[in-house]
């Protein structure tokens, strides 16, 4: 459960202060790197909520960070790919819950900024069947591209809102195909390319560029082990202070 921080009484909502990042296991390594309880190891030592801290003692700053495992296991189910996401703020979008989840009009009332992103299992892209069918569950090129279209259509919706989305966590070379591994190097260059709109609300960060170094499949060397597609310690202690900055970058209007 998220800790939500409040902004000092009687302070107007006149900049971003609010920030909330929604995540799953991935995320939580770099996040916190305390011993996930969905993994049976210690995943992770970055700390991007201690590092926006320090970022507001030096520059007199309160920007406030809080994460939240979203969606839950329950009931909602351990899915956080691009269908799931369009599942929770396109197609039920309203100002109740979905299945005990937080719409993005929930959301943005409470939070200024919205991080979110996918695990790695979104990486295993199967091949496109012809029709893409924007309400499918199955995890395709055609479909990520639909339902990523929408998402983008949606957080317009909310102007004075701002948004971050990570490029795909990806899969060891193990763990996935040559072919599953092509299409998710499409993806990625699909969103920074052609889905990302210079001067809008969303930003990106390109998660997979660090994961990959370059290659096709996460590295080894920032992987737990060849058959565990999470983060390594050292990984996320890298990349932690990276995600902090950014995120404070774009809080201060200095990405386009």
């Amino acid at each position: 459960m998220s800790v939500v921080l409040l902004t000092a009484c009687g302070e107007k909502k006149e900049t971003m202060k609010k920030v909330i990042f929604l995540h799953h296991s991935t995320g939580y390594s770099i996040w916190t790197g305390k011993t996930n309880r969905y993994l049976y190891k210690l995943t992770g030592k970055g700390d991007v909520q201690k590092y926006v801290a320090q970022y507001n003692r030096k520059h007199n700053t309160s920007y406030l960070i809080s994460d939240r495992f979203y969606p839950k296991k329950e009931p909602y189910g351990w899915k956080n790919y691009p269908f799931d996401y369009y599942n929770i703020w396109v197609k039920n979008a309203g100002d109740g819950q979905y299945m005990e989840e937080a719409t993005l009009e929930i959301l943005t009332r409470e939070y200024d900024l919205i991080v979110f992103k996918h695990c790695f299992p979104v990486s295993r892209i199967q091949p496109d069947s012809g029709t893409p069918d924007i309400d499918s569950d199955i995890r395709s090129l055609g479909n990520y591209k639909l339902q990523y279209e929408v998402l983008k259509d949606k957080m317009h919706q909310f102007p004075g809102n701002r948004f971050i989305v990570w490029t795909p966590a990806v899969n060891t070379q193990k763990l996935m195909s040559e072919d599953e591994a092509r299409r998710t190097r499409e993806f990625r260059d699909w969103i920074v390319n052609e889905w990302d709109a210079k001067g809008d609300n969303i930003f990106v960060w390109d998660f997979y560029s660090y994961e990959t170094e370059g290659g096709l499949y996460l590295a080894e060397k920032n992987a737990v082990s060849p058959d565990n597609s999470h983060p390594n310690v050292e990984f996320s202690g890298r990349v932690a202070p990276l995600l902090g900055q950014f995120i404070i970058d774009v809080v201060e209007s200095k990405i386009d």
